[in-house]
């Protein structure tokens, strides 16, 4: 559905009213397509504190070109050697001065180090950056966006630092993002899932086809599964992607065992996307609408993950990537049985992710969309939609293709280094952290 506000705002008249009359002022975002594949402008390497790492391989391979003395689309701050209240205020030094050129749709990245348990002063300064990149984030406006990137070592962390100086990137905001390292894996980074089958549940429709057309155009060959009654649209969305569909009720107890049969050479790449709400306040809310959401959102997900890996249907340096929910994040009034749901997805993934990479070679995320622009947003009551489209930072809502880019970075073979990490597509949404 069209965004007509942030249409008006975008022109003169609308900029002049917007401001005077203190009103949201959203910036029409930059997303990668393949005739713009990167930010426009170069990026600013600064650093605070002293640091040992080399970033200077892995930035050169983003593409973007020096930002000194031109145009600047992203600036990457290396503040992993900060370990005391004075090595933040060369942070406030070091972007103070330059905030200001950053373009619109630009990309600020703060490099962070793991909270040192056993130094406090350590872990209270690379903590207070969460709260320096959230602040940050929530001023810095016209379509830019400020994330914290929490690494070990440059080179686990090439596939992060490429997604977040991207374009795909555009309704990733004040997030943090922790990276290990990892095996390194030999990559084609402009097709990573040549050669890789990929199997996304409920891909029929909505955020679910944008998902298996992202992952189809990076290579790989995609299953779209979805119920028996949508199997017309997965069959047309396949045969548009090269792909096959697969008609099954993914809440059927044997589903895991039928989906490893229908694909005996196995996947690589499993996202659970398929989801329903049946939204109504818990003291309306019978046993009928409670127990459906539950089913399809994560009881259907636990037993196809366990059936998946105990049968070992995801290759090693196989990616799981489940889909959450800022709902599950901060709750919702009228969601409780989806905001439940959501939750259980993140508690998945953060007990299942370490277990996973250590016994099978897979890792496990998830993404946790906002206010996305589907079918179903578009129903939703005038004002109440316009509030969940401006709620957040950036000050409209995010597409589809947000949330598929952001699975196929998790899905893509460089990204060993990322695991057990729940990702937000919302804008830096004002609801939960």
């Amino acid at each position: 559905m069209a965004d007509r506000y942030l249409r008006f705002a975008g022109t003169a008249p609308g900029r002049f009213l917007t401001r005077r009359l203190g009103l949201p002022q959203p910036a029409e975002l930059r997303r990668w397509s393949p005739e713009r594949p990167s930010l426009d402008g170069g990026l600013l390497h600064l650093t605070a504190g002293k640091t040992d790492l080399d970033l200077a391989p892995a930035l050169a391979r983003t593409g973007l070109p020096d930002g000194t003395g031109g145009p600047v689309a992203a600036v990457v701050l290396d503040a992993t050697g900060v370990r005391d209240v004075d090595g933040l205020a060369e942070v406030h030094a070091a972007l103070h001065p330059v905030v200001r050129s950053v373009a619109s749709s630009g990309r600020i990245v703060v490099l962070g180090s793991p909270l040192d348990a056993g130094d406090h002063h350590q872990a209270a300064v690379q903590q207070a950056l969460e709260g320096f990149v959230r602040s940050l984030g929530k001023e810095i406006g016209r379509g830019r966006t400020v994330n914290l990137l929490r690494l070990t070592d440059a080179r686990s962390a090439e596939s992060a630092l490429r997604f977040l100086l991207s374009p795909k990137s555009a309704y990733v905001d004040g997030q943090v993002i922790e990276t290990v390292r990892a095996e390194e894996a030999a990559v084609d980074w402009h097709r990573p899932l040549a050669g890789r089958t990929a199997l996304v549940t409920g891909g029929a429709r909505g955020i679910g086809e944008a998902v298996a057309e992202t992952l189809a155009r990076d290579g790989a060959r995609v299953v779209v599964l979805d119920v028996p009654q949508a199997e017309q649209d997965a069959r047309r969305v396949a045969e548009r992607l090269g792909g096959t569909a697969l008609a099954l009720d993914i809440t059927a107890a044997d589903a895991g065992e039928r989906i490893a049969a229908a694909l005996p050479d196995g996947l690589d790449v499993l996202v659970h996307n398929a989801g329903i709400t049946r939204d109504r306040r818990l003291v309306n809310m019978p046993a009928e609408r409670w127990s459906p959401v539950l089913e399809v959102n994560l009881a259907s997900v636990l037993r196809t993950t366990d059936a998946l890996l105990a049968a070992g249907a995801v290759a090693r340096g196989g990616r799981i990537v489940a889909t959450a929910s800022i709902a599950g994040l901060a709750g919702n009034a009228g969601q409780t049985n989806y905001g439940a749901s959501k939750a259980g997805v993140v508690g998945l993934v953060r007990a299942l992710a370490p277990r996973a990479l250590a016994e099978h070679g897979v890792t496990v995320n998830a993404v946790a969309p906002g206010f996305i622009e589907t079918k179903m947003t578009a129903a939703v009551p005038l004002f109440i939609r316009e509030a969940g489209r401006r709620m957040n930072s950036l000050a409209q809502g995010g597409l589809p293709a947000d949330v598929a880019e952001t699975t196929a970075w998790l899905a893509h073979p460089a990204s060993g280094g990322v695991n057990g990490q729940v990702v937000r597509v919302c804008g830096q949404s004002l609801l939960g952290a």
